[in-house]
């Protein structure tokens, strides 16, 4: 019976998975999105998440903690820099998981694992209002009232013969 056992192992030892985890979490941190396995993704999102969130208050204590974690200074400037303050009034749920289809040599289900924050194609499209109603009037029409145009009325020269 698997009582109490709250993660994955991945058929890893333990200081595979460990090492495993901290390589992928310090990727993420530095490129913002990362492709791997859904399995993988999803221990990775429990591993970094809480990191996250320890990295909004820049204290010596948090980035040591957190460094014990990760052992990249890279990695630790980036966190608790760009990354904290996007993420500064996000109460959590930091990362997105997007599965992308199937794995050609073994059929792993594959996915992307990314930074909410830092997503600009997802950011672009969640502010745009999604048009629902179907008219064959000009959305410029819609939102002013028309106007009437002002024609001139060309008057003919009396031809000469």
């Amino acid at each position: 019976m698997r009582h109490n056992k709250k993660f994955k192992h991945l058929s890893r030892t333990a200081s595979h998975r460990a090492a495993m985890l901290a390589n992928m979490a310090i990727s993420l941190i530095m490129h913002k999105r990362i492709t791997t396995t859904v399995a993988k993704a999803k221990e990775l999102k429990k591993y970094v998440e809480p990191l996250i969130t320890k990295s909004k208050d820049d204290t010596t204590n948090s980035r040591r903690v957190v460094f014990s974690y990760l052992q990249n200074k890279e990695a630790i400037k980036e966190l608790f820099g760009p990354v904290a303050q996007k993420v500064g009034d996000r109460p959590g749920g930091y990362t997105r998981i997007i599965k992308l289809g199937f794995r050609q040599g073994d059929a792993a289900q594959i996915c992307f694992i990314e930074l909410v924050d830092f997503d600009e194609a997802m950011a672009k499209t969640a502010g745009k209002k999604k048009s629902t109603r179907r008219s064959r009037k000009s959305s410029k029409a819609e939102g002013e009232a028309p106007v009437a145009e002002e024609t001139a009325v060309v008057e003919e020269a009396p031809k000469a013969e």
